[in-house]
């Protein structure tokens, strides 16, 4: 394995968590998973250790929990699960979901605390949809985003993975449809890391291409980030303002330097990088209810942080070898 950079002096303590409480998925998403027989892990952690670590991560300073998977909406405590970070006071509770439980857990969810959606969708074909992740039904999901709408969550960002040859001709009709429900379209070139690493050569379309195509809807103006929520760079709509498109690279461009998070694996490792194996192991710790035990394992963990200015994230090597779905994406 390639030496991986470290900083000279650890890095500002992580203010950002994606917590993976479940590497289970009802999908198969063609650049997640090499099939839908693939295996699962043999232990992961239950809520009550959850319940463990979370307290640990807002002890240690962090402010912001995303909600990962595999799919976290198939994990059946996941309402009682956002309530106790709710209760937490974390300044921001956030879930990325492939929407196909969504329409029985969207009023649920909104009621327990959960502030933010992101829906992972790649296509408004039916047919393409199911190939893609490999047996998803559409219609479902689309019940998950109306319900969704309807309990008020907004703005809800949409996550399309966009593939040259597969789903790239659909990136103004997803944009235009995203518009007229209020909706944040972005739009992510596929990564170089575990199955996208089978797929980047041939099928990679940037960020400057997808951008190029929308040209006609957009503001001409330099793409900006919301501070603290993330890589997107977003540009608005020219007809609204209040509309807008964004962009996640990660390939053609990447932003290592300016990352502030840490994920937690559905097995309680702490992993400081979503483009190495790199972790430290607290499901003892979490399990016996051990808080400083976490936070003994999180700096050391931390300390684990590549070099942001030297390290190129999902471009390195390291990164074809990580099963997205263990490191909870």
């Amino acid at each position: 394995m390639p030496l991986i950079p470290r900083p000279v002096t650890p890095p500002i303590p992580p203010r950002s968590v994606r917590l993976s409480v479940t590497d289970r998925c009802d999908f198969a998403c063609t650049y997640c998973r090499p099939s839908r027989h693939d295996g699962y892990a043999e232990s992961r952690l239950v809520t009550d250790a959850f319940r463990t670590m979370l307290r640990a991560l807002r002890e240690a300073g962090v402010r912001r929990v995303r909600l990962t998977g595999g799919e976290p909406l198939i994990h059946p405590e996941i309402v009682d699960l956002v309530a106790f970070i709710a209760s937490l006071g974390f300044d921001d509770v956030a879930l990325t979901t492939n929407a196909s439980q969504l329409s029985r857990l969207a009023a649920p969810l909104r009621d327990a605390g959960l502030q933010r959606l992101n829906i992972s969708i790649d296509t408004l074909d039916p047919e393409r949809f199911r190939a893609m992740t490999r047996g998803g039904d559409l219609a479902q999901v689309l019940r998950g985003i109306d319900a969704a709408l309807r309990v008020g969550f907004a703005p809800i960002k949409l996550n399309t993975v966009v593939l040259r040859g597969e789903n790239d001709d659909e990136i103004e009709k997803l944009t235009l449809w995203a518009w007229e429900r209020r909706m944040v379209p972005r739009f992510l070139e596929v990564m170089p890391i575990a199955e996208g690493a089978k797929l980047a050569k041939d099928h990679l379309v940037t960020a400057a291409e997808m951008r190029e195509r929308l040209a006609g809807h957009l503001v001409e103006e330099e793409a900006v980030v919301e501070p603290g929520l993330g890589p997107a760079r977003y540009v608005r709509a020219r007809r609204d303002p209040g509309l807008r498109v964004g962009f996640i690279s990660g390939t053609s461009d990447t932003y290592c330097a300016t990352c502030d998070r840490l994920r937690v694996s559905s097995t309680g490792v702490l992993r400081p990088c979503l483009a190495t194996d790199d972790g430290v192991d607290a499901s003892q710790e979490a399990r016996a209810g051990d808080l400083a035990g976490i936070l003994a394992r999180l700096d050391e963990a931390w300390r684990l942080k590549p070099d942001g200015t030297i390290w190129k994230g999902c471009t390195e090597d390291t990164a074809a070898g990580v099963s997205m779905r263990a490191i909870g994406g």
